[in-house]
């Protein structure tokens, strides 16, 4: 130990000699009657204008038409190899020839930085802010999974995971989940202000809306 750090709490030690030590009073509760969000109609939509805004392309397919939609945008990007995590349904995954899914449960950075791409669903999205997050769960995976590849393929179920705004999107996340929240590309910029993409993460993201039977 230092002759500071003695020092220091050597003098602690003396303002607190004869004190009681005191539980602390619960802390009170805190009124959250506050309106939550700006809107509650046409959320869809919104969140597709917002992602767009953050330079993310936003696609809308049903469950059937998902794997023909995820061949061609692996196809117009020259992709052969999609890393996929545990859980996400087999249905989701494109059959065109020439095309490599992997289940990415064990695989390292560098083995995840030879894919082309990577596909997941995710926990919530935002459409206020053009946000979808990732908790980690079934069909998301580790973090590592959305952030080595170049490329993340993103699928959000409508209108069942889109909520208006930060707060709803909170009360429906365990917090002692590791969260990964994205709001377009992976992207910086300097003191000139030019934008580099890539830096911090997937420089291109695709957005899937999966709208329900009939509902395209």
């Amino acid at each position: 130990m230092t002759d500071s750090r003695a020092r220091i709490l050597g003098r602690i030690r003396t303002a607190l000699a004869g004190t009681e030590r005191t539980t602390p009073a619960p802390a009170e509760p805190i009124a959250r009657d506050y309106r939550d969000s700006h809107t509650d109609t046409g959320l869809v939509e919104l969140l597709a204008h917002n992602l767009a805004d953050y330079r993310a392309r936003v696609h809308h397919a049903t469950e059937t038409d998902l794997p023909d939609l995820i061949a061609r945008l692996l196809g117009s990007r020259g992709a052969h190899t999609l890393v996929v995590p545990p859980g996400l349904p087999d249905g989701w995954l494109p059959t065109a020839a020439g095309l490599r899914a992997v289940r990415g449960t064990d695989l390292s950075a560098a083995e995840l930085d030879a894919m082309s791409s990577v596909l997941t669903g995710c926990a919530v999205a935002v459409a206020e802010t053009g946000t979808i997050v990732l908790d980690g769960g079934p069909g998301q995976g580790r973090r590592m999974l959305t952030l080595v590849p170049d490329h993340h393929i993103c699928v959000v179920r409508t209108p069942d995971q889109v909520v208006a705004s930060v707060p709803q999107a909170l009360r429906r996340l365990d917090p002692r989940r590791p969260q990964t929240w994205i709001s377009g590309p992976s992207a910086t910029s300097d003191i000139e202000l030019d934008r580099v993409e890539g830096v911090h993460g997937p420089r291109a993201l695709d957005v899937v809306l999966l709208v329900p039977p009939g509902g395209a």
